[in-house]
């Protein structure tokens, strides 16, 4: 096959599994049902255009794929939105998908000629739910938030699981002296390993992400990429776990304040897309139909066993200190939905060579089939009969920029207001920015309004705001005060009374004093806020813990508001530069525009 060939087939390939995704939403069955349908077709037993049975290759596709899709799955949610539900997803991810592997191979035992190991692994290999099918379900579906972020988080952290409980029973049944103690061992140590690889190499990303400037948005989605390889090529090389390092790594820099966000999560959701579609329909090649006859009846045994018993029960036991109510805890149950994953871990024994292993792929994906079918189909009617959908997406859009003019040293973000954000029905001045922000149009209902101080926000608005890049810090603090509240100015602490005259203090800036522009504390006394920000040198006006005002830059001055005003006053009439000036002005008209109440002096 020449290469023009090879294109056009690759190019009418993505194009089937676009109209398959279009027409997946016009029949409300998940897409990735109809991708695998697609490559079935295809495939030998089907048109016979492609001839494909290269385990493999499916494998490594299925690894890559797992990996991109993990990473978007991260990126676009972000720590602060799971952390309320991380010990659910954790706890499902954890000891669900190990009660569902034990339950499914008991039951394989029990209906099929199977020994308790190759049970076992056939449990294993349908315990894990499927990131892909996972996001995909809840950006279509208008479940609760709670639900929606405890399903993402699960979906995140259980693929490791499941994998090595798969390499695990894999390896058992190749070497009998292999044993639970090993596999106990393989699971402390991928994990482990996966934990520390995957946060330092998010760590690294979020530093190199906001301190690089690079020259267009173009080049952060090469650094995105190069933080998916590194993570899981670092993490696998060290024999740790790839996938929760990929994970973890996503969801770093999905909490973080990074330059060109929106680029890089569009471009990711793109790659997920991508990577969804070449995984299905790699897998739907793979597979020969005449062979799915031979284990229907088998594979329907399976697929009823893991949705009606092993899901419900594995989440009932892994949610039972969740705070969950019984509705929640049956939604839950039902939205386990494989995909890809099994499939790929299907792969794995025959890889290695285990004897039977054919026969467990064949099953294993009849049994995802169907399972994947009755529970995507019926899973949203559900929800809404238990009253457990609201009017909104499950996952809203996140924060990202709506332009990026870093060259000027700004940036601008868009924030879409939910009707469960604090900030819904307050005042724009009610925002508590930050001196270097300001908000600089509202979008609602596709007009643009031009903000005022009184200007009320509303469910569905998206209110963009301008800030100085150094003010990023600040972004995750006040994210978190406009989702959940409280509104307004961060109260300043009441100051101190004392019995004598405040004390003014004038002296050169020092090294041991911090960075100038943004201080913690001036003259040992810490800042509760940021006035004024000077422009031609680094320096700034703060408000101190105790009362009193203080002056950074090339001079430390504290005082009392009346001391620093009648200081500054003076210091204008020497000969001062135009810059300077410019400065001291603007720091009396701070002091006078602060309603603050200030501390006394006697």
């Amino acid at each position: 096959m020449n290469d023009g060939r090879l294109i056009l087939i690759a190019g009418a390939l993505l194009s089937l599994g676009l109209l398959a995704s279009l027409l997946a939403g016009r029949l409300r069955v998940p897409g990735l049902v109809l991708f695998l349908v697609v490559g079935m077709l295809v495939g030998s037993e089907g048109l016979g255009l492609i001839n494909f049975e290269d385990y493999g290759l499916a494998r490594t596709i299925g690894v890559i794929a797992l990996a991109l899709i993990l990473f978007e799955g991260g990126l676009t949610t972000g720590i602060l939105e799971i952390r309320p539900v991380l010990a659910s997803a954790i706890s499902l991810a954890l000891i669900g998908t190990l009660a569902t592997a034990v339950i499914v191979g008991l039951a394989a035992v029990a209906l099929f000629d199977f020994s308790t190991l190759e049970g076992l692994l056939v449990g294993a290999i349908v315990a894990s739910t499927d990131g892909a099918a996972i996001f995909g379900l809840l950006r279509t579906s208008t479940l609760r938030l709670k639900l929606a972020r405890t399903l993402e988080g699960e979906a995140g952290f259980n693929d490791p699981v499941a994998i090595l409980l798969v390499f695990g029973f894999t390896e058992w049944l190749l070497e009998p002296s292999y044993g639970v103690a090993d596999m106990a061992v393989l699971l402390v140590r991928q994990l482990g390993i996966g934990v520390i690889v995957g946060g330092l190499v998010g760590w690294c990303a979020v530093q190199a992400f906001q301190r690089a400037r690079l020259e267009t948005a173009g080049l952060y989605p090469v650094a995105s990429l190069a933080t998916v390889a590194l993570a899981y090529g670092g993490a696998d090389v060290l024999e740790g776990s790839g996938f929760l390092a990929v994970y973890l790594a996503g969801l770093a820099l999905g909490t973080a304040h990074i330059p060109a966000k929106r680029t890089v999560t569009s471009f990711h959701q793109g790659m997920a897309w991508v990577a969804q579609l070449v995984m299905f329909l790699t897998l739907g090649l793979l597979v020969f139909p005449s062979r799915l006859l031979d284990v229907a009846a088998e594979g329907t045994l399976l697929a009823l066993v893991l949705v009606l018993v092993a899901r419900p029960a594995a989440t009932w036991l892994s949610t039972a200190l969740g705070g969950f109510s019984n509705a929640e805890r049956a939604v839950l149950s039902w939205a386990g939905l494989r995909g890809a994953v099994p499939v790929v871990l299907a792969t794995f024994p025959v890889i290695a060579g285990v004897e039977g292993a054919l026969n467990f792929f064949n099953i294993v994906f009849f049994a995802v089939l169907l399972s994947t079918l009755l529970q995507g189909t019926t899973f949203e009617p559900l929800a809404r009969r238990l009253n457990m959908t609201t009017s909104e997406p499950a996952l809203p859009t996140p924060l990202a920029e709506a332009g990026t003019i870093r060259r000027l040293g700004a940036e601008i973000l868009e924030f879409p207001v939910g009707p469960k954000d604090a900030i819904a029905g307050a005042r724009v001045r009610d925002l508590g920015l930050p001196r270097d922000a300001v908000v600089n149009v509202i979008v609602r209902d596709g007009q643009a309004i031009p903000p005022r101080g009184s200007t009320r926000l509303l469910a569905g608005d998206a209110v963009h705001v301008m800030l100085r890049q150094e003010m990023a810090r600040q972004v995750p603090a006040l994210l978190e005060r406009w989702r959940r509240g409280p509104i307004g100015p961060v109260p300043r602490p009441r100051p101190t009374v004392f019995g004598r005259r405040s004390i003014f203090v004038v002296r050169p800036w020092g090294e041991a004093d911090g960075d100038p522009a943004r201080p913690e504390a001036i003259a040992g006394v810490p800042v509760v806020e940021q006035l004024r920000i000077r422009r031609d040198k680094e320096g700034a006006l703060s408000a101190l813990a105790d009362g009193r005002y203080g002056v950074s830059g090339p001079l430390l001055v504290v005082g009392a508001r009346e001391d620093l005003e009648r200081w500054t006053r003076r210091k204008l009439a020497t000969g001062v530069t135009e810059s300077e000036r410019a400065w001291l002005q603007t720091v009396i008209a701070a002091l006078a525009a602060d309603t603050a109440p200030a501390r006394p002096t006697p």
